[in-house]
């Protein structure tokens, strides 16, 4: 019996295990990194050992290390989580070799299913079905298609290559990502399916014998190929589902498998099913299956490694529909961008319960107000779950909380999320792994920009009711009201579009007698001349303003906004969406100009590769570097014509967010 269990990895899915240890009454132990030293699941498990260094290569991929810290904290056995070491055989080998109770599969049928290649030869020949697959990009003889990496998953190593001219940089940069996420470069090529879906089977297998699966998730909206919707039961024909069961389970036997293990698919839109891959771990996904099962999937992981027979040996009936969302640290906007910074708050309302088996919204995070989100790492947060008799009221349920969440100092995808639950074409299961592609309209914003100068205005009147609740003389006197009724109070934010100028005047009974807002515009600001938004402002009322709330009444509707302020960012969660602010100084310091065409590192990173010399012609959209960042490369494009000036970072080097990795002098208008 398992009596102190070490969890090999970091964040939500090391939260997630220590939850159902500390139900079961099992020891728990977390190793972790220097950037993870003060994480939520440090703080949570009984005891920690620390893994000295940032990078994953320096700490979790390090087998030795973590057995060290297992012998060192008396644990007698060790969960791998999902991602890192979770599918590596050599490490379940090693946990077994040291006396441990691995909580996997056994390192066989890891390595059975880790060479995907073998796997896809394996499992053919036994019956199920394959897509066109190859080694050798000389090989391929078909487009479009899709580079993998053989190790691992979550979308790290894939590249679309619609034709030969980009297969061999597609399959050189797949390798470097792949082994930056796994330590295995090995990559192999496969037909890419268009408006394909990707479905999946939950397999369940223990000693005695028995393999069961526990359901189809549908995981088919995703970007960068890695998952950011996921819902059970897939809305599928029951011929489909049984057909996927069967193949599951088939592949299963196949390798004797024992523990969680999910078998991947892709569903073609001629119905044809085909094989994709098998993840020997634990699923970022699970908990959609859980709320469908009433199952505690990392329970039934514990009892069968102790040896104990699955409760079950049949596939349970669903209840009721499940849908999760991924809440990443990231910028859709800017191509998922991922960012970095400080959660000054992470709030969701209505959550029902963390890592359990909630049967309404359940919240599996990785983070709590204060966390830092860093470089080094995964940039997924934390998931959140919704669970309805129906499948259109769990979506409506998981949108409404999203859109509530205060998310402030971190940019995310959830603005993305709720646009896509709240979509007709979610409504109607119209979904497959292109929907981004074809919804553009989904990355809107929440908040329309024409509301956000009622947000700026919002947060103008908390600052100012800030400012007269901390002074020392007429406290008396309402906040932002002045005797010169003549000059109205300014007001100065920076936002992602451009400066916001808020005017506004208040009358000595605290009413709002007139406000304005000037910018911003998506053309260039001007130093001098009329401003560039000069449109009717609403008729807006002041009912009240503190701190931290303000209400205004908008032509006869009242709007109630959360404000929170963090040094000068401002956070303000209205009705209509959020708004993030920076609110500017009015005498500002005088700064450093920047070389005109100086491109500037958009987070933390590592230059991996410089394409081009200084002194060379390039044109718009020309690759001029490669910056690596949260185990993904990020393409550094010339944003004009022009001659390349400077190159300051050589390949290798480590920068800072802003830092200039190049300078590109603009070829002039001949015109």
């Amino acid at each position: 019996m398992i009596t102190k269990l070490l969890v090999a990895n970091r964040g939500e899915i090391a939260r997630r295990v220590l939850a159902t240890c500390r139900a079961l009454g099992v020891g728990t132990v977390a190793v972790h990194s220097d950037a993870d030293a003060d994480a939520p699941f440090v703080t949570e498990a009984d005891q920690a050992v620390r893994l000295p260094g940032n990078t994953p290569a320096e700490t979790y991929l390090r087998i030795e290390a973590i057995l060290d810290a297992a012998r060192r904290s008396g644990a007698d056995a060790v969960h791998p989580g999902y991602g890192f070491l979770a599918e590596n055989a050599e490490f379940a080998a090693a946990v077994t070799d040291a006396g441990l109770t691995w909580v996997g599969p056994p390192a066989k049928a890891i390595a059975a299913m880790g060479d995907k290649m073998a796997a896809k030869a394996l499992l053919a020949d036994a019956g199920v079905p394959m897509l066109p697959t190859w080694t050798d990009p000389d090989q391929v003889t078909a487009f479009p298609v899709l580079v993998k990496a053989s190790a691992g998953g979550g979308g790290r190593g894939m590249r679309i290559v619609r034709d030969a001219a980009g297969l061999a940089e597609a399959v050189a940069g797949a390798r470097r990502e792949a082994a930056a996420a796994f330590g295995d470069g090995t990559v192999f090529i496969e037909r890419y399916v268009e408006r394909g879906r990707h479905v999946e089977v939950q397999i369940f297998g223990d000693t005695h014998g028995t393999i069961v699966a526990l359901g189809v998730r549908d995981c088919s909206i995703q970007r960068r190929h890695q998952k950011i919707v996921e819902e059970a039961p897939g809305v599928l024909p029951d011929d489909v589902r049984e057909k996927l069961h069967s193949a599951a389970v088939a592949a299963g036997r196949a390798v004797d498998y024992v523990g969680a293990g999910t078998v991947e698919f892709l569903l073609a839109p001629d119905g044809q099913v085909h094989f994709l891959e098998m993840n020997t771990r634990l699923q970022v996904e699970h908990p959609v299956t859980e709320l469908t099962t009433g199952l505690d999937l990392v329970r039934l992981q514990l009892l069968v490694a102790e040896g104990e027979p699955l409760p079950l040996s049949a596939t349970p009936a669903a209840e009721g529909h499940a849908i999760e969302v991924r809440l990443c640290a990231e910028e859709p906007a800017q191509g998922f961008r991922p960012a970095t910074g400080t959660l000054h708050r992470f709030a969701i309302p209505g959550v029902d319960a963390e890592f359990g088996p909630a049967r309404r919204l359940r919240l599996d995070s990785g983070v709590v107000d204060g966390s830092t989100v860093s470089v080094h790492y995964d940039s997924m947060l934390a998931k959140l779950v919704a669970w309805a008799p129906t499948r259109a009221e769990a979506a409506r349920a998981l949108a409404g909380a999203l859109a509530r969440a205060e998310l402030h100092g971190v940019a995310t995808n959830r603005d993305l999320l709720v646009r896509v639950l709240r979509s007709a074409q979610f409504a109607a299961a119209e979904v497959d792994t292109g929907f981004l592609d074809r919804h553009p309209e989904v990355f809107a914003p929440l908040l329309p920009p024409e509301q956000l100068p009622l947000a700026a205005l919002a947060a103008a009147l908390a600052g100012a009711a800030a400012r007269r609740a901390a002074a020392p003389v007429l406290a008396g006197l309402p906040s932002g009201w002045r005797n010169v009724p003549a000059v109205p109070q300014v007001t100065r934010f920076s936002t992602a579009d451009g400066e916001l100028e808020i005017r506004y005047r208040l009358t000595r009974t605290n009413t709002l007698a007139a406000w304005e807002s000037r910018g911003p515009r998506l053309t260039p600001a001007v130093e001098k001349g009329p401003p560039l938004n000069t449109e009717p402002q609403a008729q807006v009322e002041l009912v009240s303003a503190t701190p931290e709330r303000v209400v205004l009444d908008v032509d006869g509707v009242r709007h109630a906004f959360r404000v929170h302020r963090v040094g000068s960012s401002v956070f303000v969660d209205g009705p209509d969406g959020a708004a993030s602010l920076t609110e500017l100084p009015r005498l500002p310091r005088p700064t450093a100009a920047l070389a005109a065409g100086s491109l500037l590192a958009p987070l933390p990173g590592a230059v991996t590769r410089v394409h081009v010399e200084v002194g060379q012609r390039v044109a718009a959209g020309d690759l001029l570097l490669t910056l690596e960042a949260m185990k993904l490369e990020h393409p550094v494009l010339a944003p004009a014509d022009g001659v390349v000036a400077e190159l300051p970072v050589p390949p290798g080097g480590q920068v800072e967010t802003g830092a200039v990795l190049a300078v590109v002098d603009p070829e002039e208008d001949p015109q």
